[in-house]
């Protein structure tokens, strides 16, 4: 009898528990959720506005992050280092609660991170460091992609690879991380190979015009060039346009985020290899970081997060759907 009296009762619950189900029972952590970021700011101060990189930032912070009631501001220096210490300067009057920042060198923006943080603001670095490191830094490791670009031009132009050992490298300002840590990672690699000769090293600071005379300059002294390394694939259509007026088979390996203009620079050979950060990614890893912070709540500055961006280097030949993306209508 009492066992028939504990299985009754058992089938009792088991009854009332589907019964319950199946009416639907409410996710007792989407309220907390909704309410971490209900009437939240988050502030934007890229280089500049109106290209691949900074566009797409923007374009998947905001669909990550606005349906959500947060609202982004956007601050556009337009290249003016100077107006983007402005602009960082004005938001830590302001107190937004999270700051993503776009480095244009190591240097300028290093006390200003700080004090955001000292005032109780986030801040997310996105793809080019400041000297200070802030609560996160999503992007490239430059240093490593260094290496492997390194890598692959001994493996194209060394002689012990059939080539004769002839480079040159067009960075992008001297003073940005891509330029500063990347040049570590090559030279890293160099130093073991000293039948490598790398005959021209110069900046053309991301613009695409200096980087076409630096190049033609390069192949009018050096025009058994056997490969060029340029650190933007934007401003390496300036590259690409000086190698093309010479008539002269030279391997051009370039880097970006991965916009489709760089798959078609790919198709119609205007770059021999891209080495991709993929944006879309990025943008997803910057909101990510950012829920992150506005749930758990840490103190600003007490988080010293890295999430370094997988790489992917493309070739006409290994590219595919997918591959590269394009900034959506709107």
């Amino acid at each position: 009898m009492k066992l028939m009296k504990t299985t009754l009762f058992a089938s009792a619950l088991a009854l009332a528990a589907g019964s319950a189900f199946a009416q639907g029972i409410d996710d007792p952590t989407r309220t907390a959720y909704y309410e971490a970021f209900k009437d939240k700011t988050v502030a934007y101060v890229p280089v500049a506005m109106g290209f691949d990189l900074t566009e797409g930032w923007a374009a998947g912070i905001r669909s990550a992050l606005e349906p959500l009631g947060v609202k982004i501001d956007v601050r556009d220096p337009n290249w003016s280092t100077d107006a983007g210490a402005q602009a960082i300067t004005s938001l830590i009057a302001e107190k937004p609660d999270v700051i993503v920042v776009h480095n244009p060198d190591v240097q300028s923006y290093a006390r200003l991170l700080k004090k955001a943080e000292e005032a109780g603001i986030y801040v997310v670095q996105v793809n080019m460091k400041s000297s200070y490191p802030t609560d996160a830094f999503i992007g490239v490791d430059y240093v490593g992609l260094g290496e492997q670009i390194a890598n692959k031009l001994v493996d194209k132009c060394s002689p012990k690879n059939g080539g004769n050992g002839k480079i040159a490298i067009n960075q992008g300002v001297l003073t940005a991380a891509a330029s500063a840590y990347q040049m570590q990672g090559i030279e890293n690699v160099l130093k073991d190979h000293p039948d490598m000769q790398l005959v021209s090293n110069q900046a053309a600071d991301w613009d695409a015009t200096k980087a076409r005379n630096i190049t033609a300059t390069v192949l009018q002294q050096h025009p058994d060039l056997c490969g060029i390394v340029g650190f933007w694939d934007v401003m390496d259509m300036g590259t690409a346009a000086a190698i093309k007026e010479s008539g002269k088979d030279v391997y051009l390996l370039t880097q970006g985020g991965g916009n489709q203009s760089a798959c078609d620079g790919l198709e119609n050979g205007t770059f021999s290899e891209v080495a991709v950060y993929f944006v879309p990614g990025q943008a997803r890893d910057i909101s990510d970081m950012i829920k992150q912070m506005l749930q758990l709540k840490p103190e600003p500055g007490s988080m010293k997060t890295t999430l370094f961006t997988q790489l992917d280097f493309l070739t006409k030949d290994n590219m595919k759907p997918g591959s590269c993306w394009t900034l959506p209508n709107g």
